[in-house]
């Protein structure tokens, strides 16, 4: 077999930032030749395979198996799965978070999107669920599913991320853990249903409501205040999640989406739309998700998720085996809009370079960020920081605790922070490859 040879010449990618950041025009073309063959030791050029013959694996010979109604992951998957912190469904909150690390591209599977449920997944009979539409409006109206589907439908991509999402990173020291425990109570997906809009104009909205008290359909009756004003921008009653009917832990067979917005106002099983003149101070909007600030005063309300990135990999698990050109990448998002830049520093901070973001590019979604960086085998601190459209931009650690405290204060002082973190997260790689969550 003859041997077939590219020569790429005297091409050397830019260096754009400290510790061996490059351009991020690399990743592209000719670039991304050289990165191939860079990371694998070899020279800059590129050779056929060996010259050996080919020799055909089993499953060459052999017919596959029975293909299924529905289909599943290989089996060779079987560990890209989500971190369930309730196994036994005991009676208290259940957690099932995304593990980012093992998956790429903007939209989260069906099946490994984060789930937070406080009584369990309840089985509701779609046939029997009800959607309630009351209170201060000039037609109360009941919807059933097959209502809702007679209705024009839109399909929208955006993320759903939990208050408490990257919560341990409020701790006074390093949390040593990969990104699904530190930032899986994030997901996006496609959405498709009917905007709550829709449905406002057929039972018409009373001058004086203000609020929409939002409430779901599973055993704790979790309910949410959430403004008018919100309800006629953009939110959504959801059926669908990426083309299928949404899964039971997502809130099936219809929920509330709130793009932007708190997860927890996202009210999933969602039964009830309950239109006051003032907020009904749920439990959970009082106490869980009320932010305790560090001089002891609380916000009333926090509902936008600002911008945030984190770099899913290199990242805490994923270890580097040699010196090399590596791909940095990871997710960027925000509430308020697009993303417009991500930078990407390998020294802590000191220096910095501009991502390549990988369209589509939508507002209020995931946004996936590249970059390549060629690794000298020394030691090395990643991080990401991003800007929105609305200029607003991913703050540094300090400043952040500064503002909003971390787990180090004193007991008299009020509750631990725990909610709406969002500043920069630091990877730490060793001189053997090893990644770890550190403060920069």
């Amino acid at each position: 077999m003859a041997k077939r040879r590219t020569d790429l010449g005297a091409y050397q990618p830019e260096i754009v930032a400290g510790n061996g950041l490059l351009h991020r025009r690399a990743l592209l073309g000719r670039g991304m030749m050289l990165a191939g063959a860079a990371a694998t030791g070899v020279d800059g050029s590129l050779t056929s395979a060996a010259a050996e013959p080919m020799v055909d694996p089993a499953w060459t010979n052999a017919p596959g198996s029975l293909m299924l109604p529905y289909q599943v992951p290989s089996r060779f998957e079987k560990d890209v799965v989500r971190a369930v912190d309730n196994p036994n469904n005991l009676p208290r909150n259940t957690r099932a978070r995304t593990p980012h690390h093992l998956l790429n591209g903007i939209i989260t599977p069906n099946g490994l999107h984060f789930t937070i449920c406080h009584g369990g997944v309840p089985d509701i009979d779609p046939a029997q669920h009800r959607l309630v539409i009351h209170g201060l409006v000039k037609r109360p109206l009941v919807f059933t599913l097959e209502d809702l589907a007679r209705y024009p439908k839109v399909s929208r991509i955006g993320f759903v991320e939990c208050g408490g999402n990257s919560a341990p990173l409020f701790s006074n020291t390093p949390i040593q853990a990969n990104v699904t425990a530190l930032h899986g109570l994030a997901s996006c997906s496609e959405w498709t249903g009917v905007l709550l809009s829709t449905l406002l104009e057929e039972t018409g909205i009373d001058p004086k409501a203000k609020w929409i008290i939002a409430e779901g359909a599973d055993s704790p009756r979790l309910t949410r205040s959430v403004p008018v004003a919100k309800a006629l921008d953009d939110a959504m009653i959801a059926m669908y999640q990426n083309g299928e009917r949404i899964q039971p832990g997502q809130g099936y067979p219809m929920r509330l989406w709130l793009p932007g917005y708190e997860g927890n106002m996202n009210v999933k099983y969602i039964r009830r739309l309950q239109l006051t003149d003032q907020p009904t101070m749920s439990y959970y909007e009082s106490r869980t998700y009320s932010q305790i600030l560090p001089d002891g005063k609380a916000y009333r309300f926090y509902f936008l998720q600002e911008v945030k990135s984190f770099i899913t990999s290199p990242s805490p698990g994923l270890a580097l085996k040699d010196p090399g050109i590596y791909e940095v990448t990871g997710v960027a998002y925000s509430g308020t809009g697009r993303i417009t830049k991500v930078m990407i520093s390998a020294d802590g901070g000191q220096s910095w370079g501009e991502a390549a973001l990988q369209d589509p590019v939508l507002p209020k979604a995931f946004t996936r960020f590249r970059m390549p960086w060629r690794w000298n085998g020394g030691p090395a601190v990643l991080q990401s920081r991003a800007w929105d459209e609305g200029g607003n931009v991913q703050p540094l650690r300090a400043d952040f605790v500064a503002l909003r405290g971390q787990t180090s204060r004193p007991p008299d002082v009020g509750a631990f922070p725990s909610q709406h973190f969002n500043a920069i997260t630091s990877w730490g790689v060793s001189n053997r490859g090893e990644v770890n969550h550190v403060y920069a």
